[in-house]
């Protein structure tokens, strides 16, 4: 009989023991839940910071681009005879041809020499390498040619 009574109480003792590891595992998972989700809270507003911010500079930059495009009016008078001129147009900013050729260069001599070289990535570093600096020789020419153009 003090057998049985000691089986129930083992077996009573772990059913409850059990009971109350599964609850903290379950509290536990409920706390990774919360915060996951504040994680997930915190980046989305950042971005929604960020897209507030983007927007508000593509607004500035739509404002400048559209006073510089507006054309201004120089009026002279000579004799009594009005002339009007109009103001050069806003050149368009980008890359020079010296940085795209760099680019250029770099993206076909790293790939030249990967297939050239038996070793790859040497061949590919020294192949981009050459690349850029003949690129960028290519780029300033052409830049200066576009200049003497101007």
């Amino acid at each position: 009989m003090k057998a049985l009574y000691i089986f129930i109480a083992a077996m009573s003792l772990s059913i409850v023991s059990c009971q109350k590891q599964s609850k903290e595992e379950i509290n536990r998972a409920k706390q990774a839940s919360i915060d996951s989700m504040r994680v997930e809270i915190n980046k989305q507003k950042v971005i929604d910071s960020m897209k507030v911010e983007m927007q508000a500079l593509q607004e500035k930059q739509q404002a400048q681009q559209k006073a510089a495009e507006q054309k201004v009016v120089v009026v002279h008078q000579n004799d009594g005879t009005a002339t009007a001129a109009s103001a050069p147009a806003a050149k368009k900013k980008g890359w020079s041809a010296t940085a795209k050729g760099a680019v250029i260069g770099a993206g076909v001599g790293a790939a030249t020499g990967a297939i050239v070289s038996k070793r790859k990535g040497e061949g590919a570093i020294i192949g981009g390498l050459a690349g850029a600096a003949l690129g960028t020789g290519t780029g300033a020419v052409i830049d200066s040619k576009n200049k003497k153009k101007e």
